[in-house]
């Protein structure tokens, strides 16, 4: 197998997910290519030289539909022999299309492939596809699907999580994004204009720098009535040690709805060697995993668990995490069960600050994880997103 490696990782800003988002007037295939143009410029990359294409998108439905891979190069004036492919394991969708990717020119099938994902929730809402496993309560629970936010509460009441410990995880992961947006520390942005606004838009929107444990406490539960219509009834039938499922999840320590797109640059060595530049980083081994559906949201936890041990790995030997921070139990689950120390995960902020555009998180996450590598001259990370029904996807990445 042939060494793959990271030439440039980019992405949008994330804006708000409603109408007066900054981003709202665009398409997505907009956002996609604003950054394929980009690479163009920064790496000198000729797009016939690209095999491949490969997206995450979640909500594969009106503009997000038909492959947006491929028809997202032809819209940008790519060359027509450039593959599309459109993949989505839910929100690792973009940790898997970097995976996917990386396959290909591993096994020498391409030599150059761009890989990540995209994401407009606020013209593709989450859940606009009316997927019947998420709309029909019965069909559901054959499935086993919940939705995420009966899954973190199930998590933070199997790792006895307070509300008090969610919320401070939210304030912390703000006052982190707030500080690393200040600094300017999010170097993969690439600003995007907005004509129909008159805007241009250079930095994440969706971060409350100002966010306090008095305001959070103020917030009702968001899934303790969705959990009473069922899914606190399969929980409990699964885990009958547990008396009850704690709600401890609000809008203020839960994922924001965000729009976004990212793309890395995936290639060889003959690739460097066509662009005259080096690689930024090697992607040394990839997993996925599979864990409790009920919990829905733990794979990030098992696949990176998975990755560490076949690569022989403890926490020790990573640098930095960067772990989707899906709800905020999910944040505790890594840490007890992979021994994260606080300064090494999610150190810029998750995306309870941030936003969550479902199939573009794990590629914006990836170039977060290279940026800050790079900014604290470390030499390995590991990147990893949940998706719906347990599932997870992980990278280790080294300089």
């Amino acid at each position: 197998m042939k060494p793959v490696f990271i030439y440039d990782a980019i992405r949008t800003p994330r804006a708000r997910a409603k109408d007066s988002g900054g981003l709202y007037d665009l398409r997505p295939h907009d956002l996609l290519k604003t950054l394929y143009h980009t690479l163009q410029e920064r790496t000198g990359l000729e797009p016939a030289t690209v095999g491949e294409v490969v997206l995450g998108c979640v909500t594969q439905y009106g503009e997000q539909a038909a492959n947006i891979a491929k028809t997202s190069t032809l819209y940008a004036g790519w060359p027509s022999s450039i593959g599309g492919l459109t993949v989505s394991r839910f929100c690792s969708s973009g940790v898997d299309a970097i995976s996917v990717g990386a396959l290909k020119i591993a096994a020498g099938q391409e030599h150059a492939v761009i890989a990540g994902g995209i994401e407009m929730m606020s013209r593709v809402p989450m859940l606009g596809d009316k997927a019947a496993v998420f709309i029909d309560p019965e069909y559901a629970a054959q499935c086993h699907m919940l939705m995420m936010g009966n899954g973190a509460d199930l998590i933070g009441t199997l790792n006895n999580v307070t509300r008090q410990q969610a919320d401070e995880i939210a304030v912390q992961s703000q006052q982190r994004a707030a500080h690393a947006r200040s600094n300017g520390y999010f170097k993969s942005i690439v600003p995007v204009h907005n004509p129909v606004k008159g805007i241009t838009v250079t930095e994440d929107e969706c971060i409350r720098g100002d966010t306090t444990l008095e305001a959070l406490a103020q917030m009702e539960p968001a899934f303790a009535a969705l959990g009473a219509k069922g899914p606190d009834a399969a929980q409990l039938a699964a885990y009958p040690h547990l008396e009850a499922i704690n709600h401890i999840h609000t809008a203020g320590n839960s994922p924001a709805m965000a729009d976004a797109a990212a793309v890395t640059l995936l290639g060889d060595e003959e690739l460097g060697r066509k662009l005259g530049i080096e690689p930024r980083a090697r992607i040394v081994a990839a997993a996925t995993a599979s864990d409790d559906p009920l919990q829905v949201l733990s794979g990030c936890v098992a696949s990176t668990g998975k990755l560490m041990q076949e690569q022989g790995l403890s926490s020790n030997d990573i640098d930095l995490f960067e772990l989707h921070e899906a709800f905020a139990a999910t944040v505790v689950k890594c840490q007890l069960d992979l021994n994260i120390p606080n300064d090494k995960l999610n150190v810029n902020g998750g995306v309870i600050a941030l936003g969550h555009p479902m199939g573009a998180t794990g590629a914006i996450m990836a170039g977060v994880l290279l940026d800050e590598l790079e900014r604290r001259d470390l030499q390995r990370g590991i990147v990893a997103a949940s998706g719906a029904a347990g599932a997870g996807s992980a990278i280790l990445i080294q300089r």
